[in-house]
């Protein structure tokens, strides 16, 4: 199921970094993760939806960059980040 708006907010709210942030690294892998999550859900009934299969690898590499990043620059962020959204088990 796609994100309503107030999913969004809640999770934006949630990862910012400032009143305003909407767009930072936090925020951004915060929204790839809900939606790599409804996908992989929406996966285990429609095995074969080989086209959402192609748009949830691209998801995944876009948050493994952005990971990456944060990992480069910020690493006790990226570590708190990783733990709050539960990625490393």
């Amino acid at each position: 199921m796609a994100q309503t708006k107030s999913q969004r907010e809640e999770i934006v709210k949630k990862f910012r970094q400032s009143e305003l942030d909407t767009g930072s690294c936090h925020v951004q892998v915060a929204l790839l993760t809900n939606r790599i999550n409804d996908l992989t859900e929406h996966f285990k009934t429609n095995k074969n939806d080989v086209h959402s299969q192609r748009g949830l690898v691209k998801l995944v590499n876009r948050r493994r960059k952005l990971l990456d990043y944060l990992r480069r620059k910020r690493p006790a962020e990226y570590t708190k980040l990783v733990a709050d959204l539960g990625l490393r088990k």
